[in-house]
């Protein structure tokens, strides 16, 4: 627990998965294997282009940029390293289309167990159990992704949902405040965290 507009419980369950529409069963390179930066013409690895891509996130000024990194970012989560594991994500996205939930969570749930550290296989049933109103085993979930991937704005977004759902305001702040530690320029997480802010703030006074 992007691409949301993932800020409202509707939006969430896009938010939490959409990642520029590559079919999943295309992505069958292994995560980890080098393959040249053309800009300078070293190996790179999985990890090193997310540091890099991180690193011009948290520059990049202007929204529509940053939009396109963060797109980048979860072109790269979605690459399982596995065609089994990818096919299986892409079963889990044609049931979930077909509000075929129990399939989906079936396909899920078997991607997570052949590969316990794909972050997006966490992801995309933390938003399945948000979209199934399983807000406890979505929170559960998006620990998970959070634990293999800290820097997960996507994750961040659905906990803050979560916890502001449940009254837990001051929590979803924090979790808006390391999103846009992440993610400085995302409109709609500004505009979830001054809301909050401002709510808070009455509460208070």
């Amino acid at each position: 627990m992007t691409a949301m507009r993932i800020f409202t419980p509707a939006a969430l369950c896009l938010s939490l998965v959409l990642i520029g529409g590559a079919p999943a069963i295309a992505l069958a390179q292994t995560v980890d294997k080098a393959s040249v930066d053309p800009a300078s013409g070293a190996f790179t690895t999985q990890a090193q282009r997310l540091e890099k891509l991180f690193s011009e996130l948290k520059r990049e000024g202007n929204p529509d940029k940053a939009r396109g990194i963060a797109d980048q970012i979860r072109r790269e989560w979605q690459d399982s390293g596995s065609a089994s594991i990818n096919l299986l994500i892409q079963w889990a996205d044609k049931a979930i289309a077909e509000e075929k939930n129990a399939a989906a969570l079936d396909y899920l749930d078997e991607a997570i167990r052949l590969k316990p550290d794909y972050v997006e296989g966490w992801n995309r049933r933390a938003t399945l159990h948000f979209k199934m109103r399983n807000y406890r085993k979505s929170m559960s979930d998006i620990n998970q992704v959070l634990a293999i991937e800290p820097r997960h704005f996507g994750a961040l977004a659905g906990m803050a949902a979560i916890l502001a759902q449940s009254g837990r305001d001051e929590m979803a702040m924090k979790a808006w405040e390391k999103f846009l530690d992440i993610y400085p320029t995302e409109r709609q997480a500004q505009k979830e965290m001054g809301d909050l802010a401002e709510k808070l703030t009455g509460q208070r006074t």
